[in-house]
C-alpha cells in the first residue's frame, strides 16, 4: 500500500497570494498528494477553504478538510490544515502552550490501515531554539500517548535545521524523508533577509516518518516560480513530497 504526503507553509495571504495560489494549484495538480499538509493557513481570507473548494473544480482532487488555529491572539490570523483523501476515523490537537503553537492529527484509514498524520509548526526565530525544543518535547510525549497505531508521519515547519537540538530529538525517533534545503526561495519579503540571507540555505520543513511507514521516494515540491516572474514563487518556502508505505496492521 502506497500513499503521498506533501507539506507546504503557504505563507498566509501575503505577498501577491491571489497570484501565488494559483502557482500552488498548478503544482497540486501535477503531485496529487492523498495528504496535502499546510502551515501558514490565512483564517481571514479561509485560504485552506479555497484550495479544497479549487482542488475538486479544477483537479477532481476530493479533500477533507480539518483546519486548527493558531490559539489566543493568533487564532484569528493563522493556523494550519491537513487536506486528507482517505477516511478520517478521529482528529484531535495539542497547545503547547508555548509561544501559541499548537499541533493536530488525523487518524487516516489508509487502505485498511490505520495511519496518524501529525502537523505542526514550530516557533521561529534563531534565538528561540529553546522554545522549540520544548515543543517538541510535548509533541513527542503526545505522540506517545496515542500509542495504539503504529504509523505515523509527523510533518510541518520545525524551523530548526537538521543539527539544531530540536531537530536532533527528532531524528533520534523519527526518519525524515530527506535533509534537502527549502526556506527560503526569492518570494522571501525583504524585510525578513538578513545580512546572510541565501536563498534556499536551509533545511527546516520536514516530513518524519515512525513505526511500519517505510519510505518510498521523496522530493521537493511547489519550487518553481512563475514563468513570466522569476521573483514570484508558491510561497518564501518550498516544499516536500513523499511517497510512503505502511504494513498493514
Amino acid at each position: 500500500m502506497k500513499f503521498r504526503v506533501a507539506v507546504l507553509n503557504h505563507q498566509k495571504a501575503m505577498d501577491r497570494w491571489e497570484r501565488r495560489r494559483e502557482l500552488v494549484v498548478e503544482q497540486l495538480g501535477e503531485l496529487r498528494p492523498d495528504v496535502f499538509a499546510l502551515n501558514e493557513i490565512d483564517i481571514p481570507t479561509e485560504s485552506a477553504r479555497w484550495l479544497q473548494r479549487v482542488a475538486l473544480e479544477r483537479l477532481g482532487l476530493r479533500y477533507s478538510l480539518l483546519q486548527q488555529s493558531q490559539v489566543n491572539t493568533l487564532s484569528k490570523i493563522g493556523g494550519q490544515a491537513l487536506l486528507v483523501h482517505f477516511p478520517v476515523v478521529e482528529s484531535a490537537n495539542l497547545d503547547y502552550r508555548s509561544r501559541d503553537r499548537v499541533a493536530q492529527v488525523a487518524r487516516l484509514n489508509v487502505d485498511g490501515t490505520l495511519v496518524d498524520v501529525y502537523l505542526t509548526h514550530l516557533q521561529a526565530g534563531d534565538d528561540d531554539e529553546a522554545d522549540r525544543q520544548v515543543q517538541v518535547e510535548r509533541l513527542l510525549k503526545w505522540i506517545d500517548s496515542r500509542d495504539d497505531v503504529g504509523a505515523r508521519v509527523i510533518c510541518g515547519d520545525f524551523n530548526s535545521t537538521p543539527d539544531a537540538p530540536s531537530a536532533r530529538n527528532m531524528a533520534a525517533r523519527f526518519r525524515s524523508v530527506q535533509s534537502a534545503p527549502t526556506a527560503s526561495t526569492l518570494n522571501t519579503p525583504s524585510e525578513k533577509r538578513g545580512p546572510d540571507w541565501r536563498p534556499l540555505s536551509r533545511c527546516i520543513d520536514y516530513i518524519w516518518v515512525g513505526g511500519s511507514v517505510t519510505i518510498r521516494d521523496s522530493g521537493l515540491c511547489f519550487d518553481r516560480p512563475h514563468a513570466d516572474d522569476a521573483n514570484l514563487w508558491p510561497s518564501d518556502h518550498v516544499g516536500v513530497w513523499a511517497d510512503l508505505g505502511a504494513a498493514h496492521a
